[in-house]
């Protein structure tokens, strides 16, 4: 480097010196600079619902069949399949019986062979095994060919919403028929997460995974609140804040892997809800103790509208950040 560059460049530190200065920093970690090089190569290889991943990373159920949604499926199961990503489609409802928008969700030729799995909602399985047809959902794993089924558990979305599904019985013993289907598995909440009761519960079944879908991300409950009629808006107003953080229900689940040791299936677990970058993720995934990555929705989607490019160099950047932090960073107890 010559001697004017490095003048330059010592002017612009001086300049941007006084923009750089922080009132804070994350108390959350101990910064450990001397022990190892910048990081260089990938990240260990993820085990996750008996598939490889080789970022710790689940781009979380969004988008169902619509003209910007196949775009946006397309472009998310591409980065899965370039970037070892794991993913969930969005509401698989629109294809159960009718296959028009089928190709919008046939994303294993971009995916490759990362982990990918459909997705239904509690009210539409009941209404499956009601009508004795629980044949379309081993269909629907076929015709997408993916991996499983993610059931979306979401009471709350389905109350508030006006035009919402009723449940005639408990989400769990739902949850046991599909068990009984002999398909892999994934439960996940819809922005509320689980209390440790139900943690509890799900752990005592042989499903492959939890989504915590925990508050503090994308909040269907209070979507619905703000397509409501404004004395419905007064009356439940509060209720789309009942739930639970994702770090809470980290601390959940740690305490029940110790409660019920020996009594719980080691199904893995998708840390989600309000988890916005890789510092979220790492810290989250740090502090579990069972086998767990992270899942994101809203910071994918906003990249994967347009050119693939674009949400090619956030995903890039969200992997070189993480191993920066697994280099550099430890948990504080």
């Amino acid at each position: 480097m010559g001697h004017q560059e490095t003048s330059d460049r010592k002017k612009d530190h001086i300049e941007l010196a006084f923009k750089s200065a922080l009132t804070n920093q994350d108390s959350r970690f101990y910064y450990e600079p001397l022990f190892d090089g910048h990081p260089a190569g990938n990240l260990p290889e993820i085990s996750f619902v008996g598939k490889k991943m080789l970022a710790p990373i689940w781009i979380s159920s969004m988008t169902g069949g619509t003209k910007e949604a196949s775009i946006i499926n397309k472009n998310l199961a591409r980065a899965c399949g370039q970037f070892g990503l794991g993913m969930g489609l969005g509401s698989c409802r629109i294809i159960l019986e009718d296959d028009e928008y089928l190709p919008d969700f046939q994303l294993r030729k971009y995916a490759n062979d990362a982990p990918l799995y459909a997705n239904l909602g509690i009210a539409q399985l009941e209404e499956l095994f009601d009508a004795n047809k629980s044949h379309l959902i081993k269909d629907l794993i076929t015709k997408t060919e993916t991996d499983g089924l993610i059931i979306h558990v979401n009471p709350l979305q389905e109350w508030l919403q006006p035009e919402g599904d009723t449940f005639k019985r408990s989400p769990l013993s739902t949850i046991n028929q599909a068990i009984d289907l002999g398909i892999k598995i994934i439960v996940k909440e819809v922005g509320q997460g689980f209390g440790p009761e139900s943690l509890k519960a799900l752990m005592k079944l042989p499903i492959s995974a939890i989504d915590f879908g925990a508050h503090g991300g994308t909040n269907f409950s209070m979507l619905e609140m703000h397509r409501a009629q404004e004395i419905r808006q007064e009356a439940f107003s509060n209720v789309a804040h009942w739930g639970h953080s994702a770090e809470e229900m980290v601390g959940f689940h740690n305490c029940l892997l110790e409660e019920l040791e020996g009594q719980h299936y080691d199904a893995d677990i998708i840390i989600s809800g309000g988890v916005r970058d890789f510092m979220e993720g790492y810290y989250l995934t740090e502090k579990s103790h069972a086998n767990s990555i992270y899942g994101q929705a809203s910071a994918f989607l906003k990249y994967a509208r347009g050119d693939y490019e674009t949400l090619e160099e956030y995903a890039h950047l969200q992997i070189e950040g993480l191993k920066l932090a697994k280099t550099y960073l430890r948990l504080k107890s």
